[in-house]
């Protein structure tokens, strides 16, 4: 099977739990782009904290981001596609979230916004600043113009388990996923990395035969079943491993340059 296009997700994927982009997965990844295969991560990260990884290895094409709301371009930082939620459908969560001394933020294509930047807890700040993440002001409604990408709410595991089991309750108009222990994401309905990933591929002629996937948590779950070849990394939660092809090593072994080493390189 020849690789046209690797899809990787990058927290807890691409990087290790130190956020880091090691130099072997690095070198890894640019083997694989000059030996013809097109790298596209897919993260529920927007373009401006995910495009960086892309201009640090030298790679032009795409990312797709807000867990696949989202997928912009890299040299140019176009927005090609957008999967756009309907904002007023959100006060019931806004409202949700405040009573229960939820933190949460709200996505635009490239900005992130809360309700107090000023005033946040030093756990969220940390969490800001390992996402490279700069939190605005939350506007009034009626000054919001941009189309907006993702809601999502952040707190403790437990916090979050509680969150979940209380929405999911609730008539969703909504696609929710957990996109990582700490945070629940809620996005336009059709909206998934499978499906934003199904969209670049058939934009480019790329068959789903033709594309490797390397995911790590719940939201990975669509571009794993989607990609001819999908890889959970070990440390990947049971369900995840049990929707992909094969495991490989975890994010602090290197999983990702392993994965491209077996099934793209030695090729």
């Amino acid at each position: 099977m020849t690789i046209k296009l690797i899809a990787l997700d990058v927290d807890g994927t691409l990087l290790n739990d130190h956020h880091e982009l090691t130099e072997k997965t690095q070198e890894t990844l640019i083997r694989a782009s000059r030996q013809g295969a097109e790298i596209v991560l897919c993260s529920g990260r927007g373009p401006a904290n995910t495009i960086p990884f892309m201009e640090q290895m030298g790679l032009d094409g795409y990312v797709i981001t807000h867990n696949g709301a989202v997928t912009a371009q890299v040299e140019t930082h176009e927005v090609v596609h957008h999967f756009a939620m309907d904002g007023q459908g959100l006060e019931p969560f806004i409202a949700y979230c405040r009573t229960q001394g939820v933190h949460f933020d709200i996505n635009t294509a490239f900005g992130l916004y809360v309700d107090q930047p000023e005033g946040l807890e030093l756990q969220v700040r940390e969490m800001y600043q390992n996402f490279m993440a700069e939190p605005l002001k939350l506007p009034q409604w009626a000054d919001m113009t941009e189309p907006l990408a993702k809601f999502t709410a952040f707190g403790p595991i437990e916090q979050m388990n509680a969150v979940q089991q209380e929405w999911s309750t609730w008539n969703l108009p909504y696609y929710m996923t957990r996109s990582g222990d700490f945070f629940i994401d809620l996005m336009h309905p059709e909206a998934s990395k499978g499906a934003a990933l199904k969209r670049l591929a058939e934009a480019k002629g790329i068959l789903s035969s033709e594309i490797m996937a390397v995911g790590n948590y719940y939201n990975d779950i669509t571009m794993l079943t989607y990609a001819g070849k999908g890889i959970a990394m070990d440390n990947s939660p049971e369900e995840v491993k049990a929707a992909a092809d094969e495991v490989t090593l975890s994010n602090n072994d290197q999983g990702v340059a392993h994965a491209i080493q077996k099934y793209v390189l030695s090729i």
